[in-house]
């Protein structure tokens, strides 16, 4: 089963702004820079997608449900929003696959018996520590 998720380019919302940090005269005239924002809760994904999205502990998620993803890695303003495209698509893919159900397993009976020859070792360890009587 594929889990590959297609989201509508009209739900995504992409400005262009001018880039920060060195790059001469070009980064005070061109707007390079790529602001990309993609609102969860509204959004076509199933709901369960939706909540393991908005359950991740990641910045670039808002509290109120958007995901905000800035590129200015490259100088040009194509590549930018290339980037923060595949960057949305990674962090979407991450949910794609629901996480899988724990099976409930019982402790050997080994282990079991382990465990207790270790506590009652333990507990003569420390009995013999204690003050001798006469």
């Amino acid at each position: 089963m594929s889990h590959t998720i297609h989201i509508p380019a009209d739900e995504i919302e992409i400005s262009a702004m001018r880039s920060q940090g060195s790059g001469g005269q070009n980064v005070n005239k061109v707007s390079s820079a790529i602001h990309l924002r993609f609102a969860i809760r509204p959004s076509s994904l199933s709901e369960d997608h939706k909540e393991r999205l908005l359950a991740l502990n990641d910045r670039r998620i808002s509290a109120e449900g958007v995901i905000v993803i800035k590129a200015q890695l490259h100088r040009s303003q194509e590549l930018n929003r290339l980037d923060a495209l595949q960057r949305l698509h990674e962090l979407v893919q991450i949910t794609a696959k629901p996480p899988r159900k724990r099976k409930p397993t019982r402790p050997t009976r080994s282990s079991q018996k382990k465990r207790l020859e270790n506590k009652s070792r333990h507990g003569q360890l420390k009995t013999l520590r204690g003050k001798i009587s006469d």
